[in-house]
């Protein structure tokens, strides 16, 4: 793995740049740990303040500061995402691997259910769960919801991936010594699929990142959480760019485009590295 990230900074500059967004989010969200303010508190700094140099980001229409509240939203952003990512790649390894593995029944009905999962509607299940559960949604909920949505495609693309790996010669091999399937998917088949898990989990975190600050921005998800979305949510409510206060919309806004472009850069990277061809001419083979 330690190769592959060495190669990957060396002869991909998407990845570098990439890197560098992610790094500096990264970053300024772990600035959060070390806030001397409480980011849910409102009215404890003056209203309506540019950035300077007392206020980096400016102060919003609530009295907060905007560094330390667009930082723990970030910070919150990001776990949320990572949590989505995280939860829906077990799935889909889960399924995917055993899927392409153990084939017959078990095949036909893990894909019935995948099947299933990629024909549902997925926003308006979250606004439902969001009306259902208005009470007891908070950002886990939500994001242990999102995660039982976000796999199906990912554990296809890795079945295609794991109906080639089971009649190649090395495990034919584990088979006729013995090993059982756990084992062998675990020990022979998981290290083959790595790069397109770490693909696919930059892609899901811009799907589950977008989508919370979509239904944040409308008001479905907790509001006194802060996230972009919910900071978001709350210049629109107190109509940040008509009064002029266009830090409280731009900045978020700024941020959540580098977060976005970094991951979506390291995805490209990544898928790139998975191609044979792709990865030789980068290297100038």
């Amino acid at each position: 793995m330690f190769a592959v990230f060495r190669d990957l900074i060396r002869y991909n500059i998407e990845f570098a740049i990439g890197l560098v967004l992610v790094s500096i989010i990264v970053v300024f969200a772990l600035l959060s740990f070390f806030s001397p303010v409480d980011p849910s508190l409102i009215y404890i700094t003056i209203p309506d303040q540019p950035p300077s140099a007392q206020y980096w980001f400016g102060t919003n229409s609530r009295g907060q500061d905007m560094f330390w509240q667009l930082s723990t939203a970030l910070r919150n952003s990001l776990s949320f995402g990572i949590i989505v990512a995280v939860i829906s790649r077990v799935i889909s390894l889960t399924v995917g691997l055993l899927s392409g593995y153990v084939g017959g029944w078990v095949d036909r009905a893990l894909m019935f259910v995948n099947d299933i999962f990629v024909a549902v509607p997925i926003f308006p299940v979250l606004v439902l769960f969001y009306f259902v559960l208005r009470n007891d949604m908070n950002s886990f909920t939500l994001a242990l919801i999102m995660a039982c949505f976000g796999w199906p495609f990912d554990a296809r693309l890795i079945r295609s991936v794991a109906l080639g790996l089971k009649h190649r010669e090395f495990t034919r091999h584990a088979v006729f010594a013995g090993m059982g399937t756990r084992k062998i998917l675990l020990e022979e088949h998981l290290p083959y699929v790595m790069p397109i898990v770490f693909s696919t989990f930059m892609n899901n975190m811009l799907w589950s990142i977008g989508l919370e600050v979509t239904l944040a921005v409308l008001g479905f998800t907790n509001i006194n959480n802060p996230t972009i979305g919910t900071v978001l949510y709350w210049a629109n409510s107190h109509s940040a760019m008509v009064v002029g206060v266009w830090w409280w919309i731009v900045i978020p806004v700024i941020l959540i485009v580098m977060t976005f472009l970094g991951l979506f850069l390291l995805a490209v990277s990544m898928n790139e590295y998975i191609d044979p061809r792709s990865r030789l001419r980068r290297m100038g083979a």
